[in-house]
């Protein structure tokens, strides 16, 4: 019996370290960054054991049905090829993502959607210059909003032939606002819940999964995660309102909460995502693992792996992974975290 039961272990200890995602988020690199973008992701992704790249491209596209939301410095169709045919040489799967619902501007900047849809606005009349607010959103609920969003979503998927697409919806802050004529006085997890279902049921219709950061299904008030790894504005019971084939990237950057248990245990499958501290990311690993090795099957086998983040530009990234250009402390950073990583999840192949 003895026997049998260290058997059991080490057998459920392999199934802990093996996780099946080992991922990479990037934002899609400028249009002069293309051969610097195929060098890394054909030497360095097979070479630390990445498998999935998630590839932020927002509205730097060229889009063809929507030229109107075209963003400075847009890949062209070629250039996303490029790219794609780059991923596939390296066994890396690519996820394309626009980050939608909230991250709509950034300063005084305001990105394409909103740009050539001012009428799809949540804040119409307010923050002028964008100043007094983090970011705008849209309003989920304009009735001519998804028809121009499917569009976008459809043509990424097109032309990078993915069976998967990251929707971001991450620090959504201006939900429900008393400027918008459809939203004000509506219950903000109502509303997230039904951005949420409306996105994903779009890609339901051609079998594809939808990819989702997960801040806005916690509670920053019950956890003590605050406003921005989680949710104080009321999005957080959203989550009993969705769909469970979603994959939520849980992202935490200062502490290694233990969130992606909980999720797991909500019947999502997850993905833990730190940036650029290597304890962080080490002890998030070592909890995806300690769950995948102490839960049933079915709870373990939604603990998916790991995504991690970098937020500094895929040049950025790159040169630093590479050595060319360490200027860049962030990108130093997000570089140490990343070798840190996937050293250790080497270990586990």
């Amino acid at each position: 019996m003895r026997s049998i039961a260290i058997l059991l272990l080490t057998a459920a200890a392999a199934f802990a370290q093996q996780l099946p995602i080992r991922g990479i988020h990037l934002a899609a690199p400028m249009p002069d960054e293309i051969p610097l973008a195929e060098r890394f992701i054909k030497e360095a992704l097979p070479k630390e054991g990445v498998n999935v790249l998630v590839l932020e491209i927002n509205y730097r596209y060229q889009f063809a049905k929507h030229p109107e939301v075209v963003d400075a410095n847009a890949l062209s169709p070629d250039d996303l090829k490029r790219l794609v045919a780059a991923s596939r040489a390296a066994g890396v799967k690519l996820v394309p993502m626009i980050n939608l619902l909230g991250h709509q501007s950034w300063a005084r900047t305001t990105f394409g959607l909103l740009r050539g849809h001012p009428e799809f606005d949540e804040t119409p009349g307010k923050y002028p210059g964008n100043q007094g607010t983090y970011c705008r959103s849209y309003c989920p609920l304009h009735p001519e909003l998804h028809g121009v969003i499917f569009d976008l979503m459809d043509e990424l998927l097109a032309a990078t032939e993915a069976d998967a697409f990251h929707v971001g919806m991450d620090e959504v802050f201006l939900l429900g606002d008393d400027a918008c004529e459809r939203c004000k006085g509506r219950d903000k997890a109502a509303l997230f819940a039904g951005e949420v279902r409306a996105l994903r049921d779009h890609l339901a219709q051609s079998n594809r999964t939808m990819w989702i950061w997960g801040d806005r299904f916690l509670d920053g008030e019950l956890t003590g995660m605050g406003e921005w790894e989680a949710a104080k504005n009321g999005t957080a019971a959203a989550i009993h309102a969705v769909p469970k084939d979603i994959v939520i990237c849980d992202w935490h950057y200062e502490q290694a909460h233990p969130s992606a248990t909980y999720f797991a245990m909500e019947g999502f499958r997850v993905l833990s995502s730190p940036w650029r501290r290597s304890s962080v990311a080490l002890r998030q690993l070592d909890l995806i693992r300690m769950a995948r090795m102490n839960s049933s099957r079915v709870v373990s086998d939604r603990l998916q792996g790991m995504l991690h983040t970098t937020w500094c530009g895929f040049g950025a990234f790159a040169k630093a992974y590479f050595g060319e250009d360490t200027r860049n402390v962030s990108a130093v950073e997000a570089v140490a975290t990343f070798r840190d990583l996937y050293r250790e999840l080497r270990k586990g192949f």
